[in-house]
């Protein structure tokens, strides 16, 4: 089989020894060609013309931004329901690897490229739905408004300036925005969805496509535990920011069942959901900051890609 691995040099997980170690495997197998991302977008440029050229699989060894990326190209050149599309495979490289854990597969490189060697010939495909978001940007696991994008904004920012990314730096960076810098007084967001009242005073909105939501090290973070690649969207918003209330929800979601109570909102297996904000809102999707939104429209595209597991 013709395959392209889309490698980002600079993913945290993996060294150079590694990386080549994986490489080898992985070209003893199949017809391998191999590029290394140079900026952000690339990894879409490139998988984008592999499945063009009629790539039969195209692998990424890097984080779940890498993996976004590589979505949005393959379907940009294939989209969901058209004939030709390459398979992916996802292999571990970055700090969290959420879109790789959900799947069930290896957090280990070299232990997932040999599971992944093994899937091929067994024909072990899996094909999951995805989230759409604003018609263009395809999302494999979550989308944010609110402070969870703003967390993810300011981490980008510092990890520009030679940061890198811990669990560590994530809390660190969320408590300071959440006890200075987030408007918890204001409530921004309105929720519409077809044939329901709209939901207005909501703080923040976490959109899953997956579970969990994220990972704190390696403990899983549930904000809507009941998601996955199989059904629709899950929401999970709440419309208090106090501190207890707060901290009290923080610690549910670090525990099995997922977030409850009166000032939170959950919602399961959703066709679309639309949010309008009173001013601009930090936006995120799969762990990637995108922007300030004022309106943002997500779906569900069930079926939409083939992936090795």
């Amino acid at each position: 089989m013709r395959a392209l691995l889309i490698v980002n040099p600079y993913a945290t997980s993996t060294t150079p020894v590694r990386r080549e170690v994986i490489t080898h495997a992985l070209a003893s197998e199949l017809d391998l060609d191999v590029v290394q991302t140079r900026y952000r977008g690339h990894a879409a440029h490139v998988a984008e013309g592999a499945a063009r050229e009629g790539f039969g699989l195209v692998l990424t060894l890097g984080g779940d931004g890498t993996v976004n990326e590589v979505v949005n190209g393959i379907l940009r050149a294939r989209p969901p329901g058209a004939d030709g599309a390459p398979l992916l495979a996802a292999l571990p490289g970055g700090s969290a690897n959420v879109f790789i854990r959900a799947l069930g597969l290896p957090v280990d490189p070299v232990d997932a490229t040999g599971r992944i060697l093994r899937s091929l010939p067994a024909g072990r495909i899996r094909t999951i739905g995805l989230g759409l978001a604003d018609g263009s940007r395809y999302f494999c696991f979550n989308a944010g408004l609110g402070i969870d994008a703003e967390v993810v904004r300011v981490v980008e920012g510092l990890r520009a300036r030679g940061r890198g990314a811990s669990a560590a730096l994530y809390v660190r960076t969320t408590v300071r925005q959440f006890t200075t810098v987030t408007n918890r007084r204001e409530p921004a967001l309105t929720l519409e969805r077809d044939g329901q009242p709209a939901m207005d005073g909501l703080f923040l909105g976490i959109v899953s496509n997956a579970s969990p939501w994220t990972y704190l090290g390696q403990r899983p973070v549930n904000a809507s535990p009941r998601a996955g690649f199989d059904t629709g969207l899950d929401l999970f918003a709440m419309r208090r920011l106090g501190t207890l209330r707060t901290l009290n929800v923080v610690r549910q979601m670090l525990g099995d069942g997922g977030p409850a109570g009166r000032h939170v909102v959950s919602l399961h297996d959703q066709d679309a959901l639309t949010f309008r904000a009173a001013r601009p809102v930090a936006f995120q999707v799969d762990g990637e900051y995108v922007g300030e939104r004022e309106q943002v429209m997500l779906r569900s595209i069930p079926n939409a890609l083939r992936v090795l597991v």
